[in-house]
């Protein structure tokens, strides 16, 4: 099943190919990067994307809420944010003589959790069970969340001031994670000249609906998986857990999000089964927020994802 001289099958056109050139006319010179993150939400997943700040991960955030029709919430995360103020607090009504509950915004289809490391564990944990279960616990009773619901947060780099890192239980519930990095030269000039890529992103208009969505995750999920593919991935998983620069290799459940992400990629590329190339496309940003080092708390580097890569054998 080599990868390697294999046809495209199918090819078709399909919903997300205007999606994607829309968003790239304002996320400029990061077709890469605007590709994962459509992946990882046909994949059903929650993206996270750290990098410096100033480089776009607020306004790819916003542009694909805006193209793909979603309700959209955004919490800048702070020190002294709450719990409460990302879940919702109920209040005494005096009027009907009984508490109301004042949903916050996690109640929303897409919620931009800005600077997610800015803000104190406990907080963070907030989000746990709405990434996982879609639903929220709240003063003895559970709220279901909007549907679609996914989560886009950006994080700074660890070694900047007033950082709490995300523990590894909270990292393991976005299934990619991604950098921008800086734009190319042309790109870079094309930003300059043309100014803020915000206010292009306010203008954008819808091109899905809500309910579009589900049903194009449903293709996504049902893309042919080979056997030799799943013995590929499993391989993969493997590898992690041999490997001596690795404190712990990957778990059941990311193999599942990699099969998850390379089905969303190969259905980007207009086919109706999954390629070795397609799990290599997207093997770094679900694994490498999953991988620590064997000495310390650092992430893998994208040289060792790439020198594991290689020592696999693809079917």
């Amino acid at each position: 099943m080599s990868s390697k001289n294999t046809p495209i099958l199918g090819g078709r056109p399909h919903a997300f190919t205007p999606i994607l050139d829309a968003a790239n006319q304002v996320i400029l010179g990061k077709p890469a990067e605007v590709r994962l993150a459509a992946a990882c939400l046909l994949a059903g997943g929650h993206l996270l994307i750290e990098d410096l700040p100033g480089l776009g991960k607020t306004t790819l955030a916003h542009t694909l809420a805006r193209l793909l029709g979603l309700q959209f919430a955004r919490v800048q995360f702070t020190a002294d944010l709450l719990p409460a103020d990302i879940t919702g607090v109920s209040i005494f009504d005096r009027e009907h003589g009984s508490f109301r509950f004042i949903p916050g915004p996690v109640f929303s289809q897409l919620l931009l959790a800005d600077e997610i490391n800015r803000a104190t564990p406990k907080t963070q944990s907030a989000l746990l069970e709405a990434m996982e279960e879609g639903q929220v616990s709240i003063e003895g009773e559970t709220r279901a969340l909007p549907s679609p619901f996914f989560v886009i947060a950006t994080q700074n780099p660890a070694d900047q001031i007033g950082t709490f890192p995300l523990p590894e239980s909270q990292l393991d519930r976005f299934l990619m994670r991604i950098e921008l990095g800086y734009p190319g030269r042309d790109a870079e000039r094309a930003l300059l000249a043309a100014g803020s890529r915000r206010q292009a992103s306010d203008q954008l208009a819808s091109l899905l609906t809500p309910e579009q969505l589900p049903q194009l995750q449903a293709e996504v999920a049902a893309l042919h998986v080979s056997p030799a593919l799943i013995d590929y991935v499993q391989a993969l998983i493997e590898a992690t857990r041999n490997h001596a620069g690795f404190r712990h290799g990957l778990s059941p459940r990311a193999g599942l999000a990699l099969l998850s992400a390379a089905r969303a990629w190969a259905w980007l590329a207009g086919r109706d089964m999954v390629l070795p190339d397609d799990v290599q496309a997207v093997f770094a940003p679900v694994a490498r927020h999953r991988l620590h080092g064997a000495q310390g708390g650092t992430l893998a580097s994208r040289a060792e994802i790439d020198a594991l890569l290689a020592t696999v054998a693809i079917p």
